[in-house]
């Protein structure tokens, strides 16, 4: 019984990661559905200058974001605590490099670096953040080259791009076509 218990747990926080990891893709290439599956429908966020529902910061996230501005989040040092089967406190760090226009439509750049202290629920077998609060550690404005995208990727290519523009749901479609029909 011992192993079952902790089999379960290490389930549990693989799958609190990977909505840790939905949330990092669902803000960086503007994906609505994955940041909704990281969050519960009621869920809170405490968001620097956002404090409301998860609703509501979703919805000022993808109005941000969807304009095409360059976005990378990164996470690490996850700490996870459950005080039940159902409750955890996590605790991860992030460093997130934002591009976003400013109020006049001018484009700005920021690295952030924090950590977001979320409370993650499990209903159904599905964990995701009840609460979150993101926590400020480091902000430092950035001056952006002058040069173009194409002028600075050149043949790096392809780069990246909102959803469902991204190379990454095309690859994701081919993975799930090959499955399919390797099943048939």
């Amino acid at each position: 019984m011992k192993h079952k218990k902790k089999n379960t747990e290490l389930l549990d926080r693989e799958a609190i990661r990977d909505c840790l990891y939905r949330y990092c893709r669902g803000i960086d290439r503007a994906d609505e559905g994955a940041l909704r599956s990281s969050y519960w429908p009621d869920a809170r966020d405490n968001h620097g200058a956002y404090s409301g529902s998860a609703e509501g910061f979703i919805e000022f996230a993808l109005g941000v974001f969807k304009t095409g501005p360059r976005n990378i989040h990164q996470i690490t040092n996850i700490l996870i605590e459950f005080s039940s089967p159902e409750k955890a406190a996590v605790e991860s760090y992030f460093a997130a490099l934002q591009r976003a226009p400013d109020k006049a439509g001018t484009l700005s750049q920021a690295l952030i670096c924090g950590r977001y202290c979320d409370l993650f629920l499990k209903k159904g077998g599905d964990w995701r953040i009840a609460e979150r609060t993101v926590v400020y550690d480091l902000v430092e404005e950035q001056i952006l080259a002058a040069a173009s995208e194409t002028e600075q990727f050149g043949r790096r290519q392809p780069i990246g791009a909102s959803c469902p523009d991204d190379p990454v749901y095309a690859f994701r479609k081919t993975a799930f076509l090959q499955e399919d029909e390797s099943e048939a």
